[in-house]
């Protein structure tokens, strides 16, 4: 691996991640961090303290950056120059598929007719007007 953060995104899946992967015979090579963690060899004491630094700071330094950009964003909102994404369909588009959807029409074919896709109108159905995702009432939550 180049470095470290890029593996995971804080210290517990770090430490867990690169366990289980040596456990499974595979050797990690951080080559910014300079450390190495042999398969099938137990870690020096001074290679799994590094790592646990280095992996501290990385999630904190991960945290800081989210903060600073949620505070960047909301000092733009304030401004006014930050604007949310504007919806991809419009009301009436949902109201139409709607329509088309209780006389019968498949929601792929009503999505085809307003120019969006089947995933959209289903979110957007979902969301905005409590028809229930059909894949959700036979178990699927995907």
């Amino acid at each position: 691996m180049c470095c470290l953060d890029r593996l995971a995104r804080n210290l517990a899946d770090l430490l867990t991640l690169v366990q289980e992967l040596t456990g499974r015979g595979v050797s990690i090579r951080f080559i910014n961090e300079k450390l190495d963690f042999d398969a099938g060899k137990e870690s020096s004491s001074i290679s799994k303290l590094m790592l646990s630094m280095v992996g501290a700071f990385a999630e904190f330094e991960r945290s800081m950056i989210k903060r600073r950009q949620v505070e960047g964003i909301a000092l733009a909102k304030a401004r006014g120059v930050y604007k949310d994404r504007q919806r991809s369909v419009m009301d009436t588009q949902i109201e139409e598929i709607r329509s088309m959807i209780e006389i019968g029409v498949p929601l792929s074919a009503a999505a085809r007719k307003v120019r969006t896709s089947r995933t959209t109108a289903y979110r957007y159905l979902t969301i905005y007007r409590g028809i229930p995702h059909p894949m959700r009432s036979v178990g699927w939550d995907g």
